[in-house]
């Protein structure tokens, strides 16, 4: 992997609620621009969807006078539902994810029991990218790096010296992410962070969220891999593989399902669609009972 000279502009955008970024990266106003994890806004209690951040989005979008090429999903998010679909349709642009979104999509077919119509073969997205490929907006050169753990399809994109994480990494004082999830292992998450780790250390990374320490500061989305590697919790360098394996697998066992994981899931595998309407003409998501 190399680093590009070039230096993207990148507006974060941040949703509260499930303290989730999302990015706009661009080359320069006027330019072309890609999205990264944009939130559709979603009431649990009512089933109710509305798109004010992704608005926010679009509107930026459209006052600098920006070309959408990329709609670009680091994985199948766990706890938003993604808004991808709307920015498309909105502002142009290929939603595209990794292609072991595949792998996920057999496993949570399984899960929810999805209808027989429904494809494993990541077709619902509109590109597949595979370790290694590279990308254009506009100026912009972008490499696809694999960075598999946290879930079996996560995706790192590198674009000039920015790299969007996905949840890889979080913040140093806050870490890593969970591994627990169907597909997730702590030791790949090891050797996929160390790799996103081996990037020079002034390359500039972009976390998917950030979960403050309770009062101590603001909500944060930019660390370098310098800092990380001083200063990360779980991966600092100094941290072995056994070390971080133990920690994580006795870490995530007490930790709670994501509020949002049932609909996130259902909507996320099929490229931020909804499940197909049912006879009565309402769509519906389902609640698989003690299988999570």
């Amino acid at each position: 992997m190399s680093v590009s000279k070039q230096k993207p502009v990148v507006q974060p955008f941040l949703d509260r609620d499930t303290e989730t970024w999302s990015y706009v990266v661009y080359d320069h106003s006027g330019g072309s621009a890609a999205v990264i994890d944009p939130v559709l806004d979603y009431d649990a209690a009512s089933g109710r969807t509305t798109t004010g951040g992704a608005e926010k989005i679009i509107e930026f979008v459209k006052a600098e006078n920006l070309t959408v090429e990329w709609v670009l999903e680091t994985h199948a998010h766990a706890d938003h539902l993604s808004a991808a679909p709307f920015i498309r349709d909105q502002l142009g642009g290929k939603i595209a994810i990794g292609d072991h979104i595949r792998q996920v999509q057999t496993i949570f077919r399984e899960v929810f029991n999805l209808e027989k119509q429904f494809l494993i073969d990541g077709s619902q997205f509109d590109h597949l990218f595979h370790d290694g490929d590279t990308f254009t907006i506009g100026e912009l050169e972008g490499q696809v790096i694999y960075a598999p753990g946290h879930t079996p399809a996560d995706m790192a994109w590198l674009i000039g010296d920015a790299l969007f994480v996905g949840d890889t990494l979080f913040l140093p004082d806050v870490g890593s992410a969970r591994c627990d999830f169907p597909g997730g292992d702590a030791t790949t998450l090891y050797r996929s962070a160390k790799k996103l780790l081996s990037l020079p250390e002034e390359t500039r990374m972009f976390m998917c969220h950030d979960y403050p320490p309770a009062g101590k500061r603001e909500h944060q989305c930019e660390t370098t891999v310098a800092e990380q590697k001083r200063s990360n919790i779980h991966l600092r360098d100094e941290v072995s593989e056994q070390e971080f394996v133990k920690m994580r697998t006795e870490r995530d066992a007490t930790l709670p399902m994501p509020r949002l994981i049932i609909p996130s899931i259902q909507v996320n595998i099929r490229a931020g669609q909804m499940p197909p309407a049912e006879d009565n003409g309402t769509v519906y998501l389902k609640v698989p009972i003690n299988a999570l």
